[in-house]
Formats: C-alpha cells, sequence, structure tokens
C-alpha cells in the first residue's frame, strides 16, 4: 500500500472517529473532563500532562465505559474493565456507580467509590476517600453524595444516607450519619461544626474549620483556675471576692452554653437523651 493511501485511511479514520464522538457528545464530555482538572488543580500546567499524568481522570474515563457495559447487563465486562482500571490507577470505582458532571479525584491512590454509590455534579474527593457500604443486603447501601461536594483526603462515608450539596467532609472524618446541606463536618465520628448558606458552585477551603474542642478545654482550664480563686477566697472570708466569682461564673457558664449551641453537634444530643 503506498504512503499516500496510508496517510489517506488514517485522516478519513481519525476524521471518522472525530464525527462520532462530536455526535455523540463523547468529545464535549472528555473537553469538560480536561477543564475540570485546570479548574481545580493549579499544579496542571498542559493538556498532554492531564492526558498522560492524571489518574483521577483515568478512572473517571475507565467508569464511564465500565458503567455503560453494567448498563448494558454485561456484569463481567464492566466489572473486569473497572479491576484492569484500579490497576492501573489505584482507585475503584464500581461500574455500578452513578457520577455526574464536573467529577473530579486529585491524586486518587485509594479512593474507593461502591456500587451503590451516587454522586452528583462538581464533586470534589482526594486521595484515600472511602464511599462504603454497611450492608450485606442487595440494596442501596452506599452513600448519596449531592452537588458541590468536598470530600477530604483519608475521610470515610459510609452507609446509604446523604450528603447534602454544598457540603465539606474534613480529612480523616468518618461519616456515618446524615449531612445537612451547606454544612463542614469533621471527626470521629463526624459531627456538624459548622452550618452557612455558601454561593452555588466548587469551593475546596475545607480546612476553615472551628476548634470546639479547643476551646472547650481551655474554658475548663480557666474554670479551674477560677475555682481555685474561690476556695481560697473561702478559706480567707473574703464574702466580696466569692460573690464576684460567683457571678462572674454564672456569665461565663452562659457564654459557653451559647457557644457550643450555635453549633450543631448531633449525635451528642441523640445518644444523651437515649441515655
Amino acid at each position: 500500500m503506498h504512503k499516500e493511501t496510508k496517510v489517506t485511511l488514517i485522516a478519513l479514520g481519525a476524521s471518522a472517529g472525530y464525527l462520532i464522538a462530536k455526535k455523540s457528545g463523547l468529545a464535549e464530555t472528555i473537553k469538560n473532563d480536561i477543564d475540570v482538572v485546570f479548574e481545580r488543580d493549579p499544579a496542571a500546567r498542559s493538556i498532554p500532562e492531564v492526558v498522560f499524568c492524571y489518574p483521577g481522570l483515568h478512572a473517571i474515563w475507565f467508569h464511564r465505559v465500565s458503567h455503560f457495559l453494567w448498563e448494558k447487563n454485561l456484569k463481567f465486562a464492566g466489572r473486569f474493565l473497572s479491576h484492569i482500571a484500579r490497576f492501573l490507577t489505584g482507585i475503584e470505582i464500581h461500574p455500578g456507580a452513578k457520577i455526574g458532571k464536573g467529577f473530579f479525584i486529585d491524586h486518587g491512590m485509594g479512593v474507593v467509590i461502591g456500587e451503590t454509590a451516587e454522586i452528583g455534579n462538581n464533586v470534589s474527593l482526594y486521595q484515600g476517600v472511602t464511599l462504603g457500604g454497611t450492608s450485606l443486603k442487595k440494596v442501596k447501601r452506599h452513600p448519596t453524595v449531592e452537588d458541590n461536594v468536598v470530600v477530604g483526603s483519608g475521610a470515610k462515608v459510609l452507609g446509604a444516607f446523604t450528603i447534602g450539596k454544598n457540603s465539606k467532609i474534613g480529612s480523616g472524618s468518618v461519616v456515618v450519619r446524615e449531612v445537612p446541606e451547606n454544612s463542614t463536618v469533621v471527626g470521629i465520628p463526624a459531627k456538624v461544626v459548622k452550618k452557612e448558606k455558601t454561593k452555588e458552585g466548587v469551593d475546596l477551603e475545607h480546612t476553615k474549620i472551628p476548634d470546639i474542642e479547643g476551646k472547650v478545654v481551655r474554658y475548663l482550664l480557666h474554670r479551674i483556675e477560677e475555682m481555685e480563686k474561690e476556695i481560697t477566697a473561702l478559706r480567707e472570708g473574703k464574702e466580696d471576692v466569692i460573690d464576684s466569682e460567683r457571678k462572674k461564673e454564672a456569665e461565663e457558664l452562659k457564654t459557653i452554653e451559647k457557644y457550643i449551641k450555635s453549633y450543631t453537634l448531633e449525635g451528642i444530643e441523640e445518644n444523651s437523651s437515649k441515655e
């Protein structure tokens, strides 16, 4: 076959492939996936770098194909392809999982997404995140993550409940109950420590969280110091000092109670009421 003929056939094949991809919307999907990487990772420098060096992007592309096969009842083919993707990227996404647009996995190593997990639009996951199940029954057993959620590195979200839109999950947290919209949760088990209306869209800032436990400990240390003063005043019979300390104590207790109640520490109140 002449060289010119080969070049012509390659050009025709490439053109046909491009037209098919464009007509099916595949080209637009790939472009959007690449744009998401540039939008959320300042380390991304060029399209070749993103296409060849981002395992999170590769895992998403593998999942699109494996999910298609799964939906067409080609279960083994879909499962085997997801297994290959896991081997190549270090990211395990079950082909049955449903993933929306604008999904981004940063770094990605150790990410696990279960079969019945559902992920909305513009969701971001960092390395080591697990969206896992807690039931042995063949039912919905993995979380639903709504739009614009950020899940920090190493966080575990376990169970069939919903993470409300615009919420953030702190790194290393273990989430075992539903998270309201516009919330920040941290801890083991995770509790809501911040709840405020945020603007629609992606916000990767998930480190600005209040140190509630630290403040409470500092307050307790302060109270010990104040109690020691009161005991000394009692020993010395200084009634005016005692009255002053008791009034101060009452005001401080109101302040700390107001501070604690300003956060929705879900789970604490529930456990207390059961006891």
